[in-house]
């Protein structure tokens, strides 16, 4: 009998940690979580402001200390980093049309109308990359209805609104100076080389007599003749 009860006590205890490890699993895979997870990642830090589409995946965060926005798609798996200086303007479009728009240099359009939409609520941001030139965000799609948590079409329209306002305070921000490209810069200035003076002539020396030979001429004169 004891036997059977601690067999059964640790199976209630392996179940209760499957329980709690499965748990935890989905907890952290939680599509917010993730993207928030990724947004930290990307921007060093926890994002300043947030906007996340739930039930697409796809988010756009901003670090005011860095002066960098990021933006996020497929649950956070893949991310891109711009400058702020890159953000060109952001558009609200309800159901195929633009509604408002902000563009650097250019007065804002308000939005007239806070109703709801009947096929899409979009947010596209649009930067000064060739490769990468917008970004868009679906904040609400008539699915949406039937998922709990979704925000309505009106909520959406709003939201997507209040974010208009805070792109537009960033594209008031003054541009960052740069410092002038390389070609602008004045040339190099190349120290002459050392003048090196030539050395001073010297006269050859003058030719030294020949050293007399190891033998007497006049001894091998005379055995040349008695021979």
């Amino acid at each position: 009998m004891g036997d059977l009860l601690r067999l059964l006590l640790s199976l209630g205890l392996a179940a209760l940690a499957l329980t709690l490890a499965g748990g935890g699993y989905i907890w952290s895979m939680d599509e917010s979580r993730r993207l928030k997870r990724s947004m930290t990642r990307v921007l060093g830090e926890q994002a300043h402001a947030l906007l996340i589409a739930r039930g697409r995946g796809k988010a756009v965060g901003f670090n005011f200390t860095t002066n960098q926005l990021a933006v996020a798609w497929d649950a956070g798996a893949w991310c891109l980093i711009y400058r702020l200086e890159e953000l060109v303007g952001a558009e609200l479009i309800v159901d195929g049309q633009v509604l408002a728009r902000v563009y650097r240099g250019e007065a804002r359009r308000a939005l007239d109308v806070m109703s709801g939409a009947d096929t899409q609520v979009r947010l596209r941001l649009v930067f000064d990359d060739l490769r990468h030139p917008d970004f868009v965000m679906d904040l609400w799609l008539p699915d949406d209805e039937a998922r709990k948590g979704a925000m309505t079409a009106p909520e959406a329209v709003q939201e997507a609104n209040r974010w208009l306002a805070r792109f537009e305070a960033v594209l008031r921000r003054p541009l960052p100076r740069r410092d002038p490209p390389l070609a602008d810069a004045p040339p190099p200035v190349v120290a002459a080389p050392p003048v090196v003076a030539p050395a001073p002539f010297e006269p050859p020396a003058p030719p030294q007599p020949e050293a007399p030979p190891p033998w007497d001429p006049d001894v091998e004169d005379d055995e040349d003749a008695m021979g």
